[in-house]
């Protein structure tokens, strides 16, 4: 798509095809394939081609105008100058002899592009355009200044055929600037240097040489030379194809020539050529030109004592020169003042000056507004800077504050994180010490029933058997007596009274023995059962395993067991109104099995939030890699499920 694209828009090219309508086609191609792959590159290429194609069509200005402020949105928006440059310096083409503000601006923009691209020969086609417009408006040293700063920069560019066009683009323009400042001398110079420059130049530039030639005897003209004018006019009048290829040009060269001679006084062929210049510019329609000649026609019939004739000459000039209200005007007026006589002089001569004092503010303004435009220029390309740079210091403060606010977050939350983990460790510390103390508070217990058993076995032992032992010694003593039926008594209470003593060692034996071995945690849980069943008025049922060994079991899933056991009751006190809850414990696959059963009014799980006491079972049984379910049916009750492994 790529290769389509070059091939379009090399189509497109003025030297490649002059057809404007083919061009156009080709032209509208290669924007709509780079708008479709959507490049901006390739955009901005195809946009400022199709301005250059409207801006030499007479027609098109509005597409030109239209292309041309697209390309400079997207070449802002690209950042790039060379583009940005070439688009201003268009516009200051299209401007130049429409809108002088707007001229001025955009050249000047484009000066600023092109020195910033250090383009010293672009910088310097752009000054041109300035130059131009500062002399036309007559802000003659600000022309002058400007053509000798872009010379300057031309002399540092290699002598190729361009630099000495633009070079004799700027000696002519110094030429008719100190022409107009009636400084003949220097004027004569500088367009000496243009003409032999452009002598030089490749190709045909006969039209460029004979307009120098003609510049350069206006200014011997002015100098009173006026051999040498007549010298130069003559050559250029001697291309006899001229009055046919360039008829404007002929009859104000014609004019001219007609004028050095009357100022030489040489009055032989004139009025004739100057009549002859006057028909070829009613041929032509050209009116402009025809105020010169009317007016030089004004001054030879004065000269020559034809008062009608030269007024008659005289306010032709003036009137076609007031359509145009200018230099022209004014000298038409300065003319009628000198031919007329009495008050009409006098009315002439006021208007001569008012239109003087006229022109003259204007010109003051226009070079004041020059200067204001290029001021104002320079101000907002200082403020854009500004901008700039306030944009660039309003991302850095802002990304230094995203990652202040960033690291802040980060010491908060580990802060938080720390305080939690602070919180679990003392709640863990907590629940070994209540487990702890509990297991001593268990054991002291168990030491007392021990101690009490062993005092009891003593006692038995020592007191009671010691006096059953006695009586039956008194009762073999009483044996003596022979009587069958004392000697059967005796027997009987002797008997009886071994049966004691057997029963008395048995219940000693058992006492004595360390009957209380397996008792722990299945009783702390018991204790705990009772107490929260009896407090919450609900019967309990509680099945312990034998199969477990919670000797085996680490205190941390023990304590969560209990808390876990604990939270339920609770829940099954403020929530459910059960009666009965039972409890029993199972060992599958070394997993502990906990389940808690209740006859309450029950719930619907999935929709039931979750309060804190559930957060904190599902907290505890996560923290020991277990797991909880709770299956609930409404009016039938609610099952607590716990798996949770030994260790």
């Amino acid at each position: 798509m790529t290769d389509s694209i070059g091939f379009y828009l090399k189509k497109s090219k003025y030297n490649a095809i002059d057809n404007y309508e083919i061009r156009l086609d080709y032209a509208l191609k290669a924007k709509k394939l780079s708008e479709k792959q959507g490049v901006d590159s390739l955009i901005l290429k195809s946009i400022i081609n199709l301005s250059k194609i409207n801006s030499r069509s007479k027609n098109n200005y509005k597409d030109f105008l239209k292309y041309s402020h697209r390309a400079l949105r997207l070449a802002k928006k690209m950042n790039d100058s060379s583009a940005l440059a070439l688009i201003n310096k268009e516009l200051g083409y299209y401007y130049f002899d429409k809108e002088v503000d707007s001229a001025y601006y955009y050249d000047n923009k484009a000066e600023k592009l092109y020195r910033g691209l250090k383009d010293n020969f672009n910088t310097a086609v752009v000054l041109l355009d300035i130059a131009l417009l500062q002399r036309n408006d007559k802000d003659y040293t600000g022309s002058e200044l400007i053509s000798v700063e872009a010379l300057s920069l031309l002399s540092e560019l290699n002598e190729s055929n361009n630099v000495r066009k633009y070079k004799s683009f700027f000696y002519n323009n110094l030429a008719l600037v100190f022409k107009n400042l009636e400084q003949f001398e220097e004027s004569i110079k500088y367009n000496i240097k243009a003409l032999d420059l452009q002598k030089k130049l490749d190709g045909n530039n006969r039209q460029t040489i004979e307009n120098q030639k003609n510049n350069l005897a206006n200014s011997y003209k002015g100098f009173g030379e006026y051999s040498i004018a007549l010298e130069y006019y003559s050559q250029i009048l001697e291309n006899k194809n001229l009055v046919n290829e360039r008829p404007a040009f002929y009859a104000l060269v014609l004019d001219s020539y007609a004028h050095t001679l009357y100022l030489s006084k040489n009055y032989e062929q004139i009025p004739k050529l100057y009549f002859k210049a006057l028909r070829v510019c009613n041929n032509i329609n050209e009116k402009y030109k025809s105020i010169a000649i009317n007016k030089h026609l004004a001054e030879y019939h004065y000269n020559n004592k034809n008062k009608d004739s030269a007024l008659h000459y005289a306010y032709k000039a003036k009137d076609i020169a007031e359509e145009y209200y200018n230099y022209d005007l004014l000298k038409s007026l300065l003319l009628l003042s000198e031919i007329e006589e009495g008050e009409k002089a006098v009315e002439h001569l006021n208007a001569y000056v008012k239109l003087s004092d006229s022109l003259q503010k204007s010109e003051r303004t226009i070079r004041n507004k020059f200067a204001r435009i290029k001021y104002e220029t320079n101000q907002i390309e200082k403020e854009n800077i500004q901008i700039a740079k306030e944009r660039m210091w309003l991302i850095i403060i802002s990304i230094v504050l995203i990652i202040a606010s960033f690291l802040l977050y980060i010491v908060i939350n580990q802060r938080n994180k720390n305080k939690e983990l602070q919180f679990i460790q003392k709640q863990q510390e907590t629940n070994e010490e209540i487990y702890n103390l509990m297991l001593s508070q268990n054991e002291s217990i168990e030491e007392a029933r021990t101690l009490e058993k062993k005092r009891i076995s003593e006692e038995l032992h020592d007191g009671v058997l010691g006096r059953l032992f006695g009586t039956r010694l008194s009762l073999d003593s009483l044996n003596m007596n022979s009587s069958v039926e004392a000697i059967k008594t005796r027997g009987q209470y002797i008997n009886e009274l071994k049966v004691i003593e057997q029963d008395i060692r048995k219940v000693s034996h058992e006492l004595n023995t360390d009957f209380v071995s397996g008792f722990g945690f299945i009783d702390i849980i018991k204790t705990l059962v009772e107490t929260q069943t009896l407090a919450y008025h609900i019967d309990y049922e509680l099945r312990p395993d034998d199969a477990i060994d919670w000797d085996e079991v680490s205190n941390k899933n023990k304590i969560h067991i209990y808390r876990i056991i604990q939270e339920v009751l609770h829940n099954i006190y403020k929530h459910a109104k059960a009666t009965k809850v039972n409890i029993s414990f199972k060992l599958k696959n070394n997993v502990i099995l906990l389940a808690m059963r209740d006859d309450g009014s029950g719930f619907d799980v999935n929709r039931v939030k979750s309060g804190i006491g559930l957060k904190n079972m599902n907290s505890r049984i996560n923290d020991i890699n277990g797991k909880i379910t709770i299956t609930s049916k409404k009016d039938v009750g609610t099952t607590v499920t716990v798996e949770a492994p030994i260790t």
